[in-house]
């Protein structure tokens, strides 16, 4: 179990700097334009991935400042996004890591935002949804950077494995 989370830890920022390269040859008018999706814009959606991952890494994590609103902007500049997005995918990749087999194994405690309730579960569900939920949101940025800039790049996990031989043994 531990291995398939790593992998997704790996591929999650792989993922994430093929979307950043792709969002970061865009005009700026139109990484910022609002195009209707359900966080608007490209620059949206990119904190919103990142606000996601703050949050869940505050719950699992007990430590960091997480958000309090799903759809915060957390930095306005791209090139600060982007670092703190690298710091986000560094700090999943060793939290990852650290897990042990009882942690896995083990159930933790968080609140949540939206409709306010504490919640106790088994952590390895909730780090299926953790890394379920970054691959929802890509998917909506691979949909506006196909509409937007008439390509994307591909996300898709067998690809990341096919580069790095991870989960092909």
């Amino acid at each position: 179990m531990k291995s398939h989370f790593e992998m997704m830890a790996g591929y999650n920022g792989w993922a994430n700097e093929r979307l950043y390269d792709a969002a970061a040859a865009m005009p700026d008018d139109l990484y910022r334009k609002e195009h209707g999706a359900f966080f608007g814009s490209v620059h949206r959606t990119l904190n919103h991935i990142l606000v996601g991952d703050r949050i869940w890494m505050g719950r699992f994590t007990r430590t960091g400042g997480a958000p309090t609103r799903l759809d915060a902007v957390l930095f306005d500049d791209f090139e600060e996004l982007r670092m703190a997005r690298r710091a986000e995918d560094d700090r999943i990749r060793a939290y990852i890591s650290g897990l042990s087999a009882t942690d896995l194994a083990g159930r933790f405690r968080y609140r949540t935002i939206t409709n306010p309730s504490d919640i106790e579960q088994p952590l390895s569900p909730a780090l299926t949804h953790f890394f379920n939920h970054q691959t929802h949101h890509r998917g909506q940025m691979h949909c506006l950077l196909t509409q937007l800039a008439g390509d994307a790049p591909s996300l898709d996990l067998i690809l990341y494995q096919r580069e790095t031989g991870i989960g092909l043994d």
